[in-house]
């Protein structure tokens, strides 16, 4: 039975979907900030760096030369050339302007991927623990989720022999996010290549988030687009939210075949239309100037991992595994929920309310248990928050 509201009655699609976890727990947080709560900000996904000033001045130039009108649906072809230039130069992939769609952000690429590609019964591969959102678009778009765990003690690797285990005879499309949301996790370019070599044996496609490609930090940025001989098997999602410190901008793509890119202009030219122009510009200007920004941006996080694992390290009844991109610790604390006698959404509210320390609860990523520690923030407000969850832990 569809939910309701009134008389007025709802899609079955959309009860199969929750908010996102990541933005209830900002609500929760900004209510309590309200009210006047000195709260440290573990919780979101997103820079505190200021998105660099020659970008901004893009922005501002396109306003001042009216360049704001309606562009073609899939961006300007001078931001989808630059898109593939700065991805072959950095990766060594090799895509042509019409294989490349820009998106209003990220996360609509990888909606509207999923909505061209899945049917009813289509079965996606999605390793655990997973962003929230991979499981909801899916289920929203029909398609049905299988799971592989990947495990701490591991450091959460995955491989093709884990995920050949999952194949079925519906398997449409294997999900890939490295580096991972949340376990800050790098799958090893060995183990990329073989996924994608199986996946290719099957007739399989592979979507790769890349949101976090540019915060690797082993030394060896690894993008699967690299493997040209399988280009027809691979669906590339990429923003500029991370890399950039432009997460309002909303400005994403997707580098697939052309037969994909074509569908996904007739969804986008239906639904967002074209990406906003004023953001297009910045965003041209964010890829064909110095990437000096996105060296900086990547050395300031290592120093903030580095001082957020350390300190998670040293609270009692933590345990956490070292994270090697994106810009989340995801610590087992498992060992306290049980002494308080609770589950770690529990965990993760109180933690809030009472300690006023942001975080997500890993139920919201498939992985009870966890709690997910964002270290965008100054070090100051890791070391505050560090000590606020030892004393909090502590007094359960």
């Amino acid at each position: 039975m569809p939910p309701t509201a009134g008389a007025t009655a709802f899609t079955a699609r959309i009860s199969r979907i929750s908010i996102s976890a990541t933005m209830a727990v900002s609500i929760e947080a900004a209510t309590l900030r309200s009210e006047g709560a000195d709260l440290v900000e573990f919780g979101a996904g997103e820079p505190h760096f200021t998105t660099p000033e020659h970008i901004k001045r893009a922005a501002i130039e396109a306003i001042q030369q009216n360049f704001t009108k309606y562009t073609p649906v899939a961006g300007i072809k001078e931001l989808r050339e630059a898109v593939t230039a700065r991805h072959k130069q950095d990766f060594g992939s090799d895509y042509s302007f019409d294989e490349c769609i820009v998106t209003t952000g990220g996360k609509n690429a990888l909606f509207n991927t999923f909505s061209v590609l899945i049917d009813h019964g289509d079965e996606v591969i999605i390793p655990t623990p997973y962003w929230v959102s991979f499981r909801d678009i899916v289920e929203y778009c029909g398609g049905k989720c299988a799971f592989v765990a990947t495990h701490a003690e591991d450091g959460f690797r995955l491989t093709a022999a884990m995920i050949e285990k999952a194949i079925t005879p519906r398997t449409r499309i294997i999900l890939l996010n490295t580096p991972h949301n949340p376990t800050g996790a790098v799958v090893a370019p060995e183990d990329l290549t073989a996924i994608v070599k199986l996946a290719a044996s099957r007739g399989i496609l592979v979507m790769s988030d890349e949101c976090y490609v540019y915060l690797d930090y082993t030394g060896r940025p690894f993008s699967i687009g690299v493997l040209k001989e399988n280009k027809d098997s691979l669906l590339l999602m990429g923003s500029l939210s991370k890399t950039y410190s432009m997460t309002g901008w909303r400005l994403g793509y997707a580098l697939a075949p052309k037969a994909v890119v074509t569908q996904l202009q007739k969804l986008q030219s239906q639904s967002t239309s074209n990406p906003t122009s004023i953001s297009q510009k910045a965003a041209l200007a964010a890829l064909t100037a110095s990437q000096q920004c996105v060296a900086d941006v990547r050395a300031g996080y290592i120093q903030l991992r580095d001082r957020m694992v350390a300190g998670l390290r040293s609270i009692p009844g933590v345990k956490v595994t070292f994270p090697e991109g994106a810009f989340y610790a995801f610590p087992d604390v498992s060992e306290i929920a049980a002494r308080a006698g609770i589950n770690t959404t529990e965990l993760a509210s109180r933690l809030l309310h009472e300690g006023h320390v942001v975080t997500v609860p890993g139920e919201a990523f498939g992985l009870p248990g966890y709690i997910r520690c964002s270290y965008t923030t100054p070090l100051g407000e890791i070391d505050r928050g560090l000590e606020r969850m030892r004393a909090f832990f502590a007094a359960l």
